[in-house]
């Protein structure tokens, strides 16, 4: 087969739920993810893997919270460092593992990933996402006064730490990715969004106090490298309309008109599956030929047709080897 799929795994490919969060238990959800993505690869896929690392960062932020009467604090740059390298190590490991159970000759390596922002996007300026620990009213004063935090009350839930959000605009390391995928590594990229940079003056990089979104992430990463195909793994196995109401539809195609219109009309919740849709409209602008949301335990039969959501350029129908590989199940 040969095709080229950026797959982004999320939350759930490693932290199942709040009662299993432990590094233990991570592991053995990015093994159960990492069955499902040496079984595409099985299939003739190259795969490029990212992955988000939201929870991670914030257990970071926590220790280094509980700790700095003792040592110092980690920067947000560093977090994301630290992060792609833990669970970039986690799915290598698995899929190294699951590669010798199928006797696939295939390798897996973790690249950190830098990725450009844009010091003067409106974001950097209205910071929105929130990360880290839960604080009372109280402490978040107290933090925006000694650290000069930005906080923001997050859903009835308590303050937490806000940070910008800015939009990515270049994978740095893009041309190792695609040298690796030429000389057939599964590579591990773009984790958590990529590492936030800017250029200074002089044209130099250097870290900012960000998170990028890792859905619209992977989609600069799969138009970068001319993917076949972005596939968004998520805790569910169909996008669908009216979500969790009497009248909730499960979508099996859409068009990028339809997508469109519907985001537009907030059918897609802005802290789930609506930047997982944008991410995937603009990969399809950007000339991508598919996009694909499913849950991990799904992605097999997703790709034969047999569930998911595609989300398609105007007037396209599947891709044809989804109507070959349906055929020969068949």
């Amino acid at each position: 087969m040969t095709h080229l799929a950026v797959v982004a795994i999320g939350g759930n490919s490693l932290i199942k739920d709040s009662a299993h969060q432990s590094v233990p238990d991570q592991w053995n959800a990015v093994c159960e993810t990492a069955t499902h993505i040496a079984a595409m690869i099985g299939q003739g896929w190259n795969v490029v893997v990212t992955h988000g690392n939201g929870p991670q960062v914030g257990f970071i932020l926590l220790r280094s919270e509980l700790s700095r009467s003792k040592l110092h604090s980690v920067p947000l740059d560093s977090c994301g460092a630290d992060t792609q390298g833990a669970i970039g190590y986690m799915i290598q490991l698995a899929l190294h593992n699951e590669f010798r159970r199928r006797g696939i000759n295939r390798q897996a390596v973790t690249l950190v990933t830098q990725v450009l922002v844009d010091a003067n996007d409106p974001a950097m300026q209205r910071p929105a996402k929130p990360i880290g620990p839960f604080y009372s009213e109280e402490q978040a004063r107290e933090l925006q006064e000694s650290d000069g935090w930005a906080m923001g009350e997050d859903a009835g839930r308590g303050w937490r730490r806000v940070v910008a959000s800015p939009r990515p605009k270049t994978i740095i390391e893009q041309a190792a990715i695609q040298a690796m995928i030429d000389h057939q590594f599964i590579v591990v990229a773009v984790g958590g969004g990529g590492i936030p940079v800017i250029r200074d003056e002089e044209g130099n990089l250097r870290g900012v106090e960000a998170v990028i979104d890792k859905d619209l992430a992977s989609s600069l990463l799969a138009s970068s490298i001319n993917a076949d195909l972005l596939l968004i793994s998520t805790a569910v196995e169909k996008v669908a309309l009216n979500y969790r109401k009497a009248d909730q539809r499960d979508l099996d195609t859409l068009s990028a008109t339809e997508a469109k219109r519907y985001l537009d009309e907030g059918q897609f919740a802005k802290g789930s599956m609506g930047p997982k849709v944008q991410a995937a409209l603009e990969y399809l602008e950007r000339g991508g030929q598919a996009a694909l949301i499913t849950m991990p335990e799904s992605i097999e039969r997703a790709l034969v047709g047999k569930t998911g959501t595609w989300i398609l350029p105007d007037g396209a129908g599947l891709p044809d080897y989804v109507k070959k590989a349906s055929q020969s199940i068949l």
